[in-house]
């Protein structure tokens, strides 16, 4: 009444040895899914494609932001995601805050028209506007700091479109 089967001692074994590897397995799948780059890159092509000026603001659920005129990238604990954009080249605006380097920066004028001030109360002429964003272009992409949220404007000023991100 009281014997052990040696079959089933070696079946409960197994079934252990499965049981703890499942969990190791399963365990080892990241809690989330990687940061949104798809959704950050359609934010700034919806605004950057238009015809008309536009604003738009995307929640970034990431560590790092890496944004160059044509993609955006970003990571976190889950991993890395990169987008390419669809629409002309963007001009990335570089928070100081970011980089830690005043000199890396983008031209602050260009920082409050992406925070909403009309061009032509930040810039002399649209020769101005469009210099400052050229600067801002030529500066080399790095990794920074990712903000909760990324701001989209796209801007005219006389003949000058641009499409401020950052």
């Amino acid at each position: 009444m009281f014997e052990t089967n040696l079959d089933a001692t070696y079946a409960w074994l197994g079934l252990a040895v499965v049981s703890v590897a499942t969990a190791g397995v399963a365990a080892a799948f990241p809690a989330s899914p990687p940061p949104d780059a798809d959704g950050v890159a359609h934010t700034i092509d919806s605004v950057a494609d238009g015809e008309y000026p536009a604003t738009a603001e995307h929640g970034i659920a990431a560590e790092r932001i890496r944004l160059t005129t044509g993609s955006v990238s970003l990571t976190g604990g889950t991993g890395t995601a990169r987008a390419a954009f669809d629409a002309p080249r963007i001009t990335p605006v570089i928070r100081p805050e970011a980089r830690g380097e005043s000199n890396a920066t983008t031209d602050a004028r260009l920082r409050r028209v992406l925070d909403g001030v009309p061009p032509d109360a930040a810039f002399d002429d649209p020769a101005s506007f469009a210099a400052a964003a050229e600067r801002a272009r030529s500066i080399e992409a790095r990794w920074t700091a990712a903000p909760e949220r990324i701001t989209v404007r796209r801007v005219h000023y006389g003949d000058v479109r641009v499409t401020l991100v950052g």
